[in-house]
């Protein structure tokens, strides 16, 4: 048996290797998994951490009176402490599912909770912080975007939002893996920014490449939810956004008004923004539906301009012959 130390927990791990001794054998069994999955049980009811130990529920009980606690309520209450923002989620989505609700009291609340989240983002938003992140991206040499777990999908969004309107944009998520990101960043140096994207729960693969960018002498930009978040000490600038929800871990839909928001703002920067979107446009229209007669855009500064149009589609049966005879 492992005994847990210097962890959220710690407490209950020192409480279980001093009762070691006179534990019987089936309150063994029980700390044995405490010890092995304490984040998982101190979301678990006492009925669940029976049956997944494989034990009665009477015995549960006696273990946590076994290490000096009034009762199991006590030595989860206990445990928990420390683990809060990670069980939060998982407490939260057990008490909506022990008040019944129907589908479309769910779409409701979830619809209203995320226009609340947008709007205490938006009242809350330091907009100084907004202009030197903007100033920062605009001229940074390169960019590095780094956000893991669900956070990888919105990092995402923030690369596609700032493509077309930086030379440089790098997505250190992807199927590498962190190793591969933590290498591409030691190319970085003052010149380059770094934007890590983290809310609870945070991952520590965000945390670790914020420290490596700064350690490189990159501008560190935080999209996270607060000030304790554990990438704001380390950001040069911090953008919070209000993620609560009820039934996930975090609401994404105001992490995603919030990232919208700074790639507009960095796109209206630009030098051309216009001649960039013309330039956007030119090269995906072979891929939009009906885009077969879009005017071809040129370079010039003077924005977009129409070329004769050429039909990608086939010449009437025909058609060919009776042009080659007349020229001949």
């Amino acid at each position: 048996m492992s005994i847990l130390v210097d962890t959220p927990g710690t407490t209950v791990a020192q409480r279980i290797a001093q009762a070691l001794p006179r534990l019987s054998r089936s309150h063994r069994q029980v700390a044995d998994y405490v010890l092995e999955h304490p984040l998982q049980v101190a979301t678990l009811p006492i009925d669940e951490l029976a049956a997944a130990v494989g034990v009665s529920v009477a015995t549960a009980n006696r273990f946590a009176r076994a290490l000096d606690f009034d009762g199991y309520a006590t030595f989860r209450a206990e445990l928990v402490r420390g683990f809060e923002p990670l069980v939060a989620p998982v407490e939260r989505m057990r008490g909506n599912l022990e008040r019944p609700s129907t589908v479309s009291e769910v779409f409701a609340t979830a619809l209203d909770e995320s226009r609340r989240n947008i709007e205490a983002t938006r009242q809350t938003l330091d907009y100084a912080a907004c202009e030197a992140a903007v100033e920062r991206i605009g001229k940074a040499r390169s960019i590095y975007i780094g956000g893991f777990g669900a956070s990888a999908w919105l990092a995402g969004l923030l690369q596609h939002g700032l493509d077309g309107s930086c030379n440089d944009v790098r997505l250190l998520s992807g199927v590498s893996g962190v190793t591969h990101a933590a290498r591409t960043l030691m190319h970085a140096g003052p010149q380059d920014v770094f934007i890590g994207l983290t809310f609870p729960r945070y991952l520590t693969d965000t945390i670790s490449l914020a420290q490596i960018a700064r350690s490189q002498g990159c501008s560190v930009i935080a999209l996270t939810d607060r000030p304790s978040s554990p990438l704001a000490p380390l950001a040069d600038v911090a953008l919070y956004c209000q993620t609560e929800t009820s039934y996930r871990p975090n609401c994404e839909t105001s992490v995603l008004a919030l990232i919208e928001a700074l790639t507009s703002a960095v796109s209206l920067r630009a030098p051309d923004p216009v001649q960039s979107a013309g330039r956007i446009l030119q090269a995906v229209r072979p891929w939009l539906h009906g885009a077969n007669g879009l005017p071809r855009i040129n370079g010039t500064g003077n924005g977009a301009a129409a070329l004769p149009h050429t039909s990608d589609a086939p010449a009437p049966s025909g058609a060919g012959s009776k042009k080659k005879k007349a020229s001949r």
